[in-house]
């Protein structure tokens, strides 16, 4: 019985570290849309970024060349 227990235990603790990735909190889609005059005039295409490559996606800050504004965008 107290095998049983230290298993289970075992497993839910292994799933609580985990449950970012096995709930796919830790991705997202993300791409570039380029604004002008604040409508959006063109999309890039859409890829999935997990863990410090979202992170560091996220931290590209806006561009602007011509009047054309590109950030990045997630959801």
């Amino acid at each position: 019985m107290r095998k049983l227990l230290y298993a289970i235990s075992l497993i839910l603790i292994t799933c609580l570290f985990n449950s970012c990735e096995i709930l796919g909190d830790g991705c997202q889609v993300c791409q570039t849309v380029s604004y002008e005059n604040e409508h959006p005039i063109a999309w890039g295409t859409e890829a999935e970024y997990c863990g410090q490559d979202l992170v560091d996606i996220k931290r590209i800050p806006p561009t602007t060349s011509g009047g054309v504004t590109t950030y990045w965008e997630c959801r």
